[in-house]
């Protein structure tokens, strides 16, 4: 890959007015075992640029970062930074040729202050700190900079929107010039998005840095990033400038020839009885501390409920309370007016289903079969039972054959470890099992999270098709983009409780956003 630059003395020189790296990544290959998770793949980032680097999971993406980066080595390929080849064989390598790193989850020490947490990530950090100094030498930093993150308080203490511009500060007060995100946005609101993606697009402009942005968020692609990028299987597949691409442009040279199932029409019809009520709930978490506040929701016959809100905002225990998972403290469940108490026997008996959050997790037993897995509603039921207790192979293996083959889930046969198939197929498996019958009541989390662009078509026309049936359906999502698309109402849940409810067509993204972090 070049003869070995990373420890030079002297940093690469731009003329006065570009500070910005640009970057060229040229027939980059990278394999595990028989995997080519890289095969021959070309990138190329002008300084200056906010170019965004598209492809579903298992794309090459992340592989294709972490080898420029200094995670991986790649087994052939070259890197040039202005022009210039350069070897990078670790991180310390990268960030010292001014390429920073962004990661999904927050690489801050949550106890520090953010000027400590700033102030410890230099490379010649002194091991007696005048603070005095170093205090005057931030204030003089932030001056600089588009954008400010409170720098006196503990890490742990700070909102997600803070801590991610803490993040990219950081990057910047380490003089790092390309930056790389990695799917940046995901713990922020719409409004905490558009705002950090806007500052550093108004850096790209003024040539200060480059910008290299891994998303799935086609909204954030068109607003932002002036180029792309798109892998597929490890290979580039296309790219230029995102003006002259269109959204279905994008998710064609992603995918491919895959087929993509139609999303069910929204079949226009009036709202039934109230089916699931949530009265006043209440539940306590690590250290007695309450993570549900009196929530309070309506789910009508239907209709789908959407429940946004940032992650870590009660989301997750709320689905845990409606699962059994987590006992609550105080409120009620109600079914048609009826208290309800989530055990195996009334989700059958109501006719109500769900899909949790990581499905292999907290819905599979992941070394049984598919077959067992599809029948855990029915492996003590007639015809796969006797006398509620004989059970009999058969039946199950051929009501499985039936759903494999209606839910399109690839699998080797109904006896494959169900823990050895895909993401999105481990979804279509529980999916295909609780859908399958007569449906009341749908509850889902984060039902597409990680997730392929077909596996994702599929499962949310399958639960638009649920609503058009009439089922009363919760769905509780991260992904506002999600919620806009599948839901009749949202709700917005912050620290616990429900803040917001609304029709989507008398609300919009800056108002949820504004209720999600908590300002209305």
């Amino acid at each position: 890959m070049g003869a070995p630059k990373a420890m030079m003395a002297e940093p690469l020189i731009e003329p006065a007015a570009v500070r910005a790296l640009g970057l060229d990544a040229s027939r980059m290959t990278k394999t595990f075992g028989s995997l080519i998770a890289l095969d021959d793949v070309s990138f190329t980032v002008e300084p200056g640029s906010f170019h965004a680097l598209l492809g579903e999971n298992g794309a090459g993406k992340s592989t294709l970062v972490k080898c420029i980066m200094g995670f991986y080595r790649a087994e052939s390929g070259a890197l040039r930074l202005n022009g210039e080849a350069v070897e990078i064989r670790n991180p310390r390598d990268a960030r010292a040729l001014g390429l920073g790193m962004v990661y999904q989850h927050f690489t801050l020490v949550p106890s520090l202050t953010g000027a400590e947490n700033l102030v410890i990530s230099r490379a010649d950090a002194p091991a007696i700190i005048d603070w005095k100094k170093e205090k005057q030498r931030l204030a003089d930093f932030l001056d600089r900079m588009p954008f400010r993150a409170p720098l006196d308080v503990p890490v742990a203490s700070l909102a997600a929107g803070e801590k991610q511009k803490l993040e990219i500060l950081k990057l910047l007060y380490l003089d790092q010039r390309l930056l790389i995100l990695d799917e940046p946005t995901s713990v922020l609101t719409p409004n905490e998005a558009d705002e950090i993606l806007g500052l550093l697009r108004g850096m790209t402009d003024r040539k200060e840095i480059s910008v290299v942005m891994i998303t799935h968020k086609f909204r954030e692609v068109t607003a932002f990033a002036d180029h792309l990028t798109v892998l597929r299987r490890g290979r580039m597949v296309g790219g230029g400038r995102v003006e002259d691409m269109s959204t279905g442009d994008m998710a064609r040279l992603m995918i491919g020839d895959t087929q993509i199932t139609t999303r069910a029409q929204r079949t226009e019809q009036s709202t039934g009885a109230t089916v699931l009520e949530l009265v006043a709930l209440m539940a306590k978490g690590e250290e007695d501390k309450d993570v549900l506040n009196c929530v309070n929701l309506k789910v009508r016959a239907g209709e789908i409920v959407g429940v946004a809100g940032v992650s870590g905002n009660g989301q997750s225990q709320l689905m845990e309370v409606l699962s059994g998972q987590r006992p609550l403290s105080d409120g009620r469940i109600l079914i048609r007016n009826q208290p309800f108490e989530p055990t195996r026997e009334a989700f059958f008996k109501l006719k109500i289903f769900g899909l949790p959050e990581e499905p292999l997790k907290n819905a599979t037993v992941p070394r049984m079969s598919v077959a067992e897995n599809m029948a855990f509603r029915s492996f003590d039921k007639p015809p796969n039972a006797s006398f509620g207790w004989w059970l009999s192979a058969a039946p199950m293996r051929a009501r499985a054959r039936e759903l494999i083959a209606a839910y399109r889930v690839k699998t080797q046969s109904p006896d494959t470890a169900i823990g050895d198939l895909s993401g999105g197929n481990v979804q279509r498996a529980v999916l295909a099992r609780e859908l399958s019958g007569d449906v009341d009541v749908l509850i889902v989390a984060n039902p597409c999270f990680g997730l392929d662009f077909a596996s994702v078509a599929d499962i949310r026309s399958q639960i638009m098709e649920q609503r058009n049936r009439g089922a009363a359906v919760l769905l509780i999502s991260e992904d506002l983009d999600e919620i806009l698309e599948l839901a009749d109402r949202v709700a917005v849940m912050s620290e616990g409780a429900i803040t917001y409810v609304a029709p989507i067509g008398e609300t919009d993204r800056a108002t949820i956003g504004m209720h999600m972090a908590g300002h209305a």
